[in-house]
């Protein structure tokens, strides 16, 4: 039986750099900060709310794909695609990212809904969708 989800893992390339990005565009804060000799990685637990990410950096991270860096294109490749979060407002969340520099890879309107693709600094996808 699965109750809730508890958490989503995401390599990043430089985790000073992911934990400011997270903090300054999406409010995660940190909860944990490991290195896992075996693994040759710092793992780091950031949360918002009851939602958290464990944010991986290995000694030598391997660059990311290039199809991997579009949602349609990384949607044809076979494995986990991104992580989504509902939001109240659209319009003040794609102000702030702009603001802050943030690389919007996409940006549709499915099924009445704004849906809204971003790049993190390690040009993971993460999806955006207000309900209407």
């Amino acid at each position: 039986m699965i109750y809730k989800a508890l958490h989503v893992g995401i390599s990043v390339k430089n985790m000073e750099e992911a934990l400011d990005w997270y903090k300054r565009n999406l409010d995660f804060e940190l909860v944990k900060d490991d290195y896992v000799p075996p693994l040759e990685a710092r793992i780091c637990f950031i949360r918002n709310g009851d939602f958290e990410i464990e944010l991986f950096q290995y000694d030598d991270p391997k660059p990311i794909p290039e199809d991997r860096l579009t949602p349609n294109s990384d949607l044809q490749t076979v494995g986990t695609k991104h992580v989504a979060f509902e939001v109240p407002d659209m319009k003040a969340l794609k102000e702030k990212f702009l603001a802050n520099g943030v690389d919007i890879a996409h940006e549709v309107m499915m099924e009445g809904n704004n849906v809204m693709f971003v790049r993190d600094c390690s040009g993971v996808l993460i999806e955006f969708i207000q309900n209407n």
